[in-house]
């Protein structure tokens, strides 16, 4: 897969978290993956008895840096006429789909599955991510490298120079109902302004937002 093609040659300094920072952000990861993981294994366990396929996709995303990163997800799409897949995660390197999500995507065919995702549980194996280090519990969300080019453009090499999120600011501002180009702007905020203040205030919100659901599907 060819690399995301990063033009801009100046853009602002993104800070970087220091080694403490960094070392508690994956040491409450860790306590976080703890304590979700008997709603994380029962609902991989429901999800694979309604797909009768592998409860984890890893679908690749741009990362940090424009690598390589296999973003790991419960499996809440499925064809019904797909054939069973063995073993725990099936690995998707696809950059097609629709530009805009909606509430009746035919490729969620489980009311389970929809509640899933419309209360963010398909994305609780991305904290093993931030226990790695490949992503961080506040920042830009990962995306394709078609997604990047046809709508972040030179604003892309910006934006990867943060550390993606499993929280970010524009999920917090609209999520699902949002365009591109918003959540570009959104982005750009998050790494041009990326605070401690910003990061507790996406952190609660993203809460309330998980609880209730809200501009998700």
């Amino acid at each position: 897969m060819a690399s995301v093609p990063l033009l801009r040659q100046a853009a602002p300094a993104v800070p970087v978290a220091s080694p403490a920072a960094d070392f508690w952000e994956r040491l409450a990861s860790a306590a976080a993956l703890i304590a979700v993981s008997p709603v994380l294994c029962a609902s991989a366990a429901t999800l694979a008895i309604l797909s009768g396929r592998s409860p984890l996709i890893a679908h690749r995303r741009v990362g940090w840096h424009g690598s390589d990163l296999w973003m790991l997800k419960l499996r809440t799409m499925w064809d019904r006429d797909s054939g069973p897949h063995s073993g725990w995660i099936e690995y998707i390197d696809d950059e097609t789909g629709p530009l805009r999500k909606h509430d009746r995507d035919p490729r969620v065919p489980s009311a389970f599955a929809r509640f899933c995702r419309r209360h963010s549980i398909d994305e609780l194996p991305q904290l093993i991510h931030v226990i790695r280090g490949e992503m961080s519990l506040v920042g830009p969300r990962p995306l394709t490298a078609r997604e990047l080019r046809s709508h972040y453009g030179p604003d892309a090499e910006e934006v990867l120079e943060a550390k993606p999120g499993i929280a970010g600011l524009w999920q917090v501002s609209g999520r699902n109902r949002l365009t591109y180009a918003e959540r570009r702007e959104f982005d750009l905020q998050l790494v041009r302004a990326r605070s401690l203040r910003m990061v507790l205030r996406i952190l609660f919100r993203t809460v309330a937002e998980v609880w209730t659901g809200a501009n998700s599907w």
